[in-house]
């Protein structure tokens, strides 16, 4: 079936172009803020294994997004990230010019290999202005991560979708489609058309936009307004230079504002949310557009801890590149699953106590919560009423809860967030009782690695429908680690109660489901099961728990991978 795609991704004839703004491939290249740039960094290894002929583009930002750190009062404080990109990439020597503002600028790109653990090689190219010629202003404009002002961000998704177009052309790539991970950069689909136009930049004919809308794919990934980007009309056109025809702007335009996303939607043959919710959701806030879904996953071979790694190997040999042979994880014995977590686990408590010297123990029941610090995701949920949950513990027994995850440089709430998680954790640790809590600062992918595997429980609890899918959970539960989340996103098809973990709050069939929740309720759903159920079990019941981990392996690791999601996309989007 996917025998046209079986070439090696060094091969430029008929190749997936992947164009995204960010990009986590590692945490010695910082050039991603969070889900949406670890989810493109694990779907370009997932090609790599699987010898998809796809090419990435994104930016540089040389100064990547932020080193966070805390100060004594919780204040989170953003630093530049020093690195040096010729440590793991190749500058190129080719140079394609745009124009920006009424300005020339030149736009150079650094090689970087993806190794898939089949020995294929899939290549990132990361799109550079700091160039000699170019204006001090135009030299930044890769350099922060979603940063500056609105014409900075304008000229960075102009960098990405029109240079980046034209980078791939100048490397003497043909490419058979283009992907656009979120809306940054639609701008691609007016350069294919120029392209086809010989730049006679006249208004389209109708044959040539569904020439060009043959080509694309659209990615969606949030149902947060503030994730769909959108510019006043006056700016777009100026910092673009008019480079769009009136009649496709017009298309994009809301309330006198460019909707990125709208333009991506209107000139893109396959449009898709990242799960089956999130896609039934796009739906109704773009109508009128067919939207398909396709539940996102993780690289299995990143996010395997150490311990679990061998324990797979030993036990399921082949599954880094057969993900669904982790089904036979139920297979593995009970004792080996056990030791393999307390492994993992005492990396991470090492890593805790190392960085905050919060005396946090081997023994006691632990949660994790880790994601970007918003207000929709609702990070202070668990510390809603801290006098109930002091008494749970005294009741059902010790609970360690380790917190880690920046805030958004413009959010203030989220910032706030952070200061009061910070300061409820002073405030308990102070006080000797049987809960601890830790902030763990500058969460990357290094640190996540240790607290998806070392958690015993994984915490989401985002206000519906505000989760488009999230990964952390499936990370979780690929090393074993079951989740309690409220039922949304990708855990809407991953959730067996007391299977694979527990929700929280309403289920799809209740009546109540598609209203608002009242939180109070929420919390009580979630203290309820954690001194009813979760904790009991975790403390009195070791067989019934490590069958739960089992089963988290077996049902979602197994399914919830970038393998069955690159296939998915090659199948649903990339075939014609």
């Amino acid at each position: 079936m996917f025998q046209q795609f079986k070439d090696s991704s060094e091969n430029k004839h008929e190749s997936i172009a992947y164009f995204t703004m960010e990009i986590g491939i590692s945490h010695s290249v910082p050039t991603y803020s969070g889900g949406l740039g670890v989810l493109a960094g694990d779907l370009m290894k997932a090609y790599a294994d699987l010898k998809i002929p796809v090419v990435c583009i994104t930016l540089l930002n040389e100064k990547g997004y932020f080193h966070q750190k805390i100060d004594p009062q919780g204040n989170q404080i953003e630093e530049p990230v020093n690195w040096n990109p010729s440590d793991f990439m190749v500058p190129l020597p080719n140079i394609v010019i745009i124009n920006i503002d009424g300005r020339e600028v030149k736009v150079k790109a650094w090689k970087y290999q993806v190794h898939g653990i089949t020995g294929n090689n899939l290549t990132v190219y990361f799109l550079d202005t700091n160039i000699e010629g170019n204006s001090d202003y135009d030299k930044t404009l890769t350099s922060f991560l979603y940063g500056g002002d609105r014409a900075y961000r304008i000229a960075q998704e102009m960098i990405l979708g029109i240079a980046g177009v034209k980078m791939l052309r100048s490397l003497g790539y043909n490419i058979k489609k283009y992907h656009m991970n979120e809306g940054h950069a639609s701008l691609l689909v007016i350069e294919l058309l120029k392209e086809m136009q010989n730049r006679e930049l006249r208004d389209p004919s109708p044959n040539e936009l569904e020439k060009v809308k043959s080509k694309c794919i659209f990615t969606t990934h949030t149902p947060v307004a503030a994730g769909h980007d959108r510019f006043d009309t006056k700016l777009f056109k100026t910092i673009t230079n008019n480079y769009v025809p009136d009649i496709m702007l017009k298309k994009a335009q809301h309330d006198n504002q460019v909707n990125m996303t709208l333009f991506a939607l209107n000139y893109s043959h396959y449009i898709n949310g990242v799960a089956k919710r999130h896609g039934q959701i796009t739906k109704k806030m773009f109508r009128g557009f067919h939207v398909d879904s396709i539940t996102n996953g993780i690289h299995p071979a990143t996010w395997i801890s150490k311990p679990f790694k061998s324990m797979f190997d030993k036990h399921i040999p082949g599954w880094p590149v057969d993900p669904f042979s982790l089904r036979n994880a139920l297979s593995i014995k009970k004792d080996d699953f056990w030791n393999a977590h307390q492994q993992a686990k005492k990396q991470l408590i090492d890593q805790i106590n190392t960085r905050t010297n919060s005396g946090f123990e081997l023994t006691r029941f632990t949660i994790g919560y880790a994601r970007r610090f918003t207000e929709y995701k609702r990070p202070s949920l668990l510390l809603h009423d801290i006098d109930w949950l002091k008494a749970m513990a005294q009741r059902v027994g010790d609970i360690q809860i380790v917190f880690a995850g920046k805030a958004h440089s413009q959010d203030t709430r989220g910032k706030e967030l952070i200061r009061e998680v910070f300061q409820t954790a002073q405030q308990i640790n102070s006080q000797n009782c049987k809960i601890k809590i830790a902030f763990l600062e500058n969460y990357n992918i290094q640190l996540a690695k240790f607290l998806v595997a070392g958690c015993d429980v994984w915490l989401n609890n985002p206000q519906r429908p505000y989760e488009a899918s999230g990964t952390s959970g499936m990370k979780a539960a690929l090393n074993g680690v079951p989740q309690i989340s409220t039922l949304d996103g990708w855990w809407l098809e991953g959730h067996i109660e007391n299977v694979t973990g527990w929700s929280i709050g309403p289920h799809q069939q209740d009546p109540e489901f598609s209203n608002d929740y009242d939180m109070k309720d929420e919390v009580k759903d979630l203290y309820e099961k954690l001194e009813k159920v979760i904790i009991p079990t975790f403390y009195g019941d070791r067989d019934k728990w490590v069958e739960i981990m089992k089963h988290c392996v077996a049902i979602n690791g197994s399914f919830f991978n970038t393998h069955r999601m690159a296939e998915q996309y090659i199948s649903n989007a990339y075939i014609d």
